[in-house]
């Protein structure tokens, strides 16, 4: 039991009269000070985060066998292949769930028995930390809470909102172009529930302090289970107003905030990271005064890479690079190119002209891909999310396929790395995994085209074969181990954007005496380049560069030699 400092709970009450206004009752910061008085706390701070964090995304049972729990199957897979280049695991939400690939949670607080148990992410942490899943929107049909709330009795039955389906909700941004009311039949009648993602996934109606409450201690739990990174899933929808877009309300940046507050209470050396799949400036706003998101995803990273690879074209992914915020103390980015969700078309809004992106989403349907859409307040339909792997997305350019996916995939991942921020890899990019047709064909979800089950003995032999996986694999442990050890590429190190042409994209990464010179060539032709004197040694072919031919997408990390 630890007892909470005046100055912590001040600080919490005035947060929790933000979010309650006049709906705020004492008993709200005592119920929540009762929770998080029931946790031991851990008073050692160290750095957040260095150059040496790599981040693994993946699900529970995208590796495994038929003889054993996934999860074990998991750590003994990364341990025998990736043990010198992780050193967190995001388990995609290992809960109960009945539908989304997890996220839609039945119970917040078990771990589901397909993938195994509370033993085998403990095991897990033995060997690397844990990035967990707080789906903090919504929570499954078929969750105990859901159907007290049918009952219209026990714990849940205030945890959801409803709203009468004439009441116009026009203005509410949609990533779906599902019916955004769900009618259920309750105790008390019919009633229309707000369902943001899906009819099985219930919001979550945090204007009930309970519920707030509730949260609270399963964010304390996951902590207390070993997770060094909770990241709030699709945060930015957690408030509704009727007449609002329901979007990024100052309650859900009050709620961030005051989730950061507590976790940093009970293990200063936690890190909240929002998911936030929106335009830019909406995604950094994230941060607040930084006093809100410790990291935030690069959400315009992907597709603005995905773009200059396809177009040989650097100057909107140089645009958007050069605005970024130089981030010290406790804030970073959250780098990534692909994850379970396909390429988010949003957050090119306002960075790449309307004619580029639509001929982005039509090219990658030309290289199998497919879309997902949403609903407009005007009741029209646009691109919300292209579903394709990175490495398929990468087969071609805008001229069509040819023979350098593998070195492209490769030179946007080197390009992931090199930027600002904590460097994260989907399983399906270390693996260069290919669009999975059948499972899409199974399961008729779009998202399933990169989110392939591997079992572990196709893998391993796909990995030891003569193929284009097995270069990337190697390639990619190669190049981490190298990253892993230069100072200048720590996750707040100096960044500068620099203009070598539009074929090229260049940046320099600066640390105390260490200075890394990043040169890419997005181009499938010879580029010369004039390298600044002094910048001979190339620390990814460990060799001194003698020549300023740049080979096609090929990629330096120049250092003085």
């Amino acid at each position: 039991m630890i007892n909470p400092d005046t100055s912590f709970i001040k600080n919490i009450e005035s947060r929790l009269k933000f979010i309650y206004k006049e709906k705020y009752d004492e008993a709200i910061l005592t119920d929540l000070i009762n929770v998080i008085s029931s946790y031991g706390i851990n008073s050692s701070k160290g750095q957040k985060w260095n150059e040496d964090d790599v981040v693994l995304i993946t699900y529970g049972d995208s590796i495994k066998t038929d003889d054993e729990a996934p999860l074990q199957t998991l750590r003994s897979f990364l341990n025998e292949n990736l043990n010198e280049q992780l050193t967190v695991v995001h388990i995609l939400p290992f809960f109960p769930y009945s539908s989304d690939d997890g996220f839609s949670v039945i119970d917040f607080r078990k771990v589901n028995p397909e993938l195994g148990d509370w033993c085998d992410i403990e095991d897990l942490t033995k060997d690397y930390d844990l990035m967990a899943d707080l789906v903090i929107n919504h929570a499954s049909s078929k969750s105990q809470w859901f159907k007290n709330f049918l009952k219209q009795h026990g714990k849940g039955k205030d945890y959801f909102i409803t709203e009468d389906p004439e009441t116009d909700l026009s203005q509410v941004t949609r990533p779906r172009n599902t019916p955004l009311l769900t009618p259920y039949e309750t105790a008390n009648g019919t009633k229309h529930v707000w369902t943001t993602f899906s009819a099985d996934q219930v919001d979550l109606n945090f204007s009930n302090p309970d519920l707030l409450v509730e949260m609270m201690d399963i964010l304390l739990g996951y902590i207390d289970k070993g997770a060094r990174i909770i990241r709030l899933d699709a945060i930015a929808f957690l408030w509704k107003v009727v007449g609002t877009t329901c979007l990024h309300l100052p309650e859900t940046h009050e709620v961030v905030k005051l989730m950061r507050d507590v976790a940093e209470f009970i293990n200063p050396n936690t890190i909240i990271l929002t998911e936030t799949n929106v335009p830019n400036k909406e995604n950094l706003s994230y941060f607040g005064e930084g006093d809100e998101a410790h990291m935030v995803y690069q959400f315009s990273l992907p597709p603005l890479l995905l773009h200059a690879l396809h177009t040989g074209n650097s100057s909107y992914l140089t645009t958007w690079a050069k605005s970024l915020p130089q981030l010290d103390g406790d804030k970073t980015f959250f780098n990534f190119t692909s994850s379970h969700d396909g390429i988010g078309v949003r957050p090119l809004e306002g960075l790449l002209p309307e004619d580029e992106k639509n001929t982005l989403v039509e090219n990658m349907k030309g290289f199998g891909g497919m879309v997902n859409y949403k609903s407009n307040p005007d009741g029209s339909q646009s691109p919300y999310e292209l579903n394709i792997t990175y490495f398929d997305a990468l087969k071609g350019t805008h001229k069509g396929e040819d023979q350098f996916q593998t070195d492209r995939f490769l030179a946007s991942q080197i390009c992931m790395m090199s930027l600002a921020g904590v460097p994260a890899f989907y399983i399906h990019s270390l693996t260069a995994t290919p669009n999975y047709y059948e499972g899409v064909e199974k399961t008729k979800h779009n998202r399933t085209i990169n989110r392939r089950k591997w079992q572990v003995d196709e893998l391993q032999k796909v990995l030891n074969s003569d193929t284009p996986q097995k270069k990337v694999f190697q390639s990619l442990q190669h190049l981490i181990k190298i990253r892993k050890e230069q100072a200048a590429f720590h996750p707040n190190a100096g960044q500068e954007i620099l203009d070598f042409g539009t074929d090229l994209f260049v940046l320099k990464r600066s640390a105390g005496n260490q200075n890394i010179l990043v040169i890419i060539n997005l181009c499938h032709e010879v580029k010369e380049v004039q390298i600044p004197d002094g910048f001979k040694f190339d620390l990814i072919s460990d060799s001194t560069v003698d020549s300023g031919k740049l080979k096609p997408y090929q990629c330096l990390w120049l250092v003085k030699s």
